[in-house]
């Protein structure tokens, strides 16, 4: 059995993901950084190895359920491999997609494909790793402010990152007999390349949504994945069923 503990973070290639997989590693965490096949795993990989942070890459894609089963085989046999363990103490979440427009215009294929990534993916890429979860393990889901306040055009991003943290709390409560904590992270308004990178590119937008929060500004990706890595930690150990939210006073 590895002497340090293992962390899955899905959806690693950029953004929130590979600032919550710096983030866990800097924390004493080997790092499975998750990301869809196809996509390019190179910045974080590279992040990862100058910080002397152990890593693996697992090539997944969260919205197919069917192929779930045979990829989490293929990440036990690696796990094994490269670490001698294949117990993993920590699942980020992380992974997802949004979809904005007004309720009128959102499209049976843009639902679809938003709650198959966010809601099916998170619950079943749970369900298939539980085995490596069970006896220690935590399992963190990353929602949005957007669940408690309201903001146009986001109706159906909102209402899948609300459901995620219902099932959040029901998990919590069905597997707390397992040694299994459930929690949740709620970001606030963050200037990655979400959504194309509208936040962080758009300084207008920015500026108008700074106003809006008790901090005076809008959140950087490091501080989101210190978060993370903070309520990872042995430290919080007896928080479970919980939403936090970190947003900086976001809308209050």
């Amino acid at each position: 059995m590895t002497a340090r503990s293992i962390a899955i973070v899905t959806g690693a290639n950029r953004g929130l993901g590979q600032s919550i997989a710096l983030a866990l590693g800097r924390s004493g965490h080997q790092v499975v950084a998750a990301h869809r096949p196809g996509s390019d795993i190179t910045e974080t990989t590279d992040l990862l190895t100058a910080e002397h942070i152990p890593h693996l890459t697992w090539a997944v894609d969260v919205a197919d359920v069917d192929s779930l089963s045979e990829s989490t085989l293929r990440l036990r046999a690696a796990l094994l491999l490269s670490w001698d363990s294949d117990h993993v103490d920590v699942l980020v979440n992380n992974a997802g997609v949004g979809s904005f427009g007004m309720f009128d215009e959102v499209t049976s294929d843009e639902f679809d494909a938003l709650v198959a990534t966010n809601l099916r993916g998170t619950y079943f890429t749970s369900q298939a790793l539980l085995p490596l979860l069970d006896g220690r393990g935590h399992i963190i889901n990353v929602t949005t402010s957007l669940t408690r306040h309201v903001s146009p055009a986001t109706s159906i991003y909102a209402a899948s990152k609300a459901a995620i943290e219902t099932f959040s709390r029901s998990l919590a409560g069905e597997l707390g007999p397992r040694g299994i904590r459930v929690n949740t992270i709620a970001p606030g308004p963050t200037a990655t390349d979400f959504n194309g990178g509208a936040m962080r590119d758009d300084a207008d937008l920015r500026a108008e949504l700074s106003t809006r929060t008790a901090l005076g500004r809008v959140g950087h990706a490091d501080e989101i994945g210190d978060a993370v890595a903070a309520l990872a930690s042995s430290r919080m150990r007896w928080v479970t069923g919980e939403r936090i939210e970190v947003s900086g006073g976001a809308y209050l």
